[in-house]
C-alpha cells in the first residue's frame, strides 16, 4: 500500500507539471492610434473628441477580438493592458469576461505591466509607426508632446518595439501586431516573420482608407489565433545588455533637468543618455521621466 501511495503521488505531480506546461498565458497590450477608423487625436483618440466614446468602444471590441482569438488557440489566461492616453479607455464592463485588465499610469513596465516569463506570447493591438515613418497614421514616439526620438543601443525604435523588447527580456515573443500597413512593415523588419493585421491603409499622417469595424475585428481574431498556433516559430526580441537609452526632447529644458539625475549623460542640448542593466531598469527610468510632471 505504501508503494501504491508513493506511485500515485508521483503520477499526481507529473499530471500537475504537465498541466502547467500546457497552460498558454497571453499578454495583450492595446493602444488607440492603430485602431480601425482612427485618423486623428482630436476627434477619435482624445477623451475630449466628439467621437471618442464611440472609438473607445471600438478599441474594446478589437481587444475582445484578440481575446477571443487567444482562447480559440487554446489560451488558459489572458491579461490585457490599456496603454493609450491616461490608460483608462477600454470599457471594463464590455471587456471579455475571460480577460483581466491593467489600467492607468504610472507603472514601472509601462505598456507591458504584468508580463513575466510565465506568458507564452504577446499581442499588440492598435499600435502605430515611429516618428518620421510615412505614410503612417499618427506616427510618434511614446509622448508626442514631449519627445522627438527614442533610441535603444543606438537604434531608433517604434513604441511597439519597446514593448517587444520588454517582453523579450522575459523570453516572451510578440507574435502579432495590428495597425496601419506602414506600422506592420516596420515591425516585420524589426521582429521578423510575425503576423500583422492591417486594419487601415494610411494615405498620410491623418488620412487613411478604412475597413468596416466588424471586418477589422474578424481579421484580428483570425490573426491572433493563427499567430499563437505558430508561436514556436517566432523568437523573443532581445536587446543586448546593458541597454543604452537615448531620449531627444522637444524642449531643451527637459533634457537639462533630466541630466541632473545620477547616471544620466547629456549628449546634446536636447538629448540625454541612460544605461540600464536590462529593459526593466530602462523602462522604470522612462516611466519616471515621462510621468514625474504629470501628477
Amino acid at each position: 500500500m505504501r508503494y501504491f501511495i508513493r506511485f500515485s503521488a508521483v503520477l499526481l505531480l507529473a499530471a500537475v507539471a504537465a498541466a502547467q506546461e500546457n497552460k498558454l498565458k497571453v499578454y495583450i497590450a492595446a493602444d488607440m492610434e492603430g485602431i480601425g477608423g482612427v485618423s486623428t487625436w482630436e476627434v477619435q483618440a482624445d477623451a475630449r473628441g466628439r467621437e471618442y466614446e464611440k472609438f473607445r468602444q471600438l478599441m474594446t471590441q478589437e481587444v475582445n477580438a484578440a481575446v477571443a482569438g487567444a482562447f480559440d488557440a487554446g489560451a488558459s489566461e489572458v491579461l490585457v493592458s490599456d496603454s493609450h492616453g491616461d490608460a483608462q479607455n477600454i470599457d471594463v464592463e464590455a471587456l471579455d469576461k475571460r480577460a483581466r485588465l491593467v489600467r492607468a499610469w504610472p507603472r514601472p513596465l509601462l505598456m507591458m505591466q504584468g508580463i513575466d516569463s510565465t506568458f507564452g506570447a504577446a499581442v499588440l493591438i492598435g499600435y502605430y509607426a515611429s516618428q518620421g515613418q510615412f505614410p503612417a497614421i499618427l506616427a510618434h514616439n511614446l509622448n508626442s508632446q514631449r519627445l522627438m526620438a527614442v533610441k535603444f543601443n543606438g537604434n531608433s525604435m517604434p513604441d511597439a518595439g519597446l514593448a517587444a523588447a520588454i517582453a523579450g527580456d522575459f523570453g516572451v515573443p510578440v507574435v502579432l501586431v495590428s495597425g496601419d500597413q506602414t506600422f506592420g512593415e516596420e515591425m516585420k523588419r524589426l521582429l521578423g516573420p510575425i503576423e500583422t493585421v492591417t486594419v487601415k491603409q494610411a494615405i498620410g499622417f491623418y488620412a487613411a482608407t478604412m475597413m468596416h469595424p466588424e471586418a477589422a475585428q474578424h481579421e484580428i481574431r483570425e490573426g491572433v489565433k493563427r499567430a499563437l498556433q505558430r508561436r514556436g516559430e517566432i523568437k523573443p526580441f532581445r536587446l543586448t545588455h546593458p541597454v543604452k537609452l537615448e531620449v531627444t526632447f522637444k524642449q531643451t529644458v527637459n533634457a537639462e533637468v533630466v541630466s541632473y539625475l545620477p547616471g544620466v549623460e547629456r549628449l546634446t542640448g536636447d538629448t540625454i543618455a541612460f544605461t540600464g542593466r536590462d529593459m526593466s531598469e530602462v523602462s522604470r527610468f522612462l516611466s519616471a521621466i515621462m510621468f514625474v510632471s504629470a501628477f
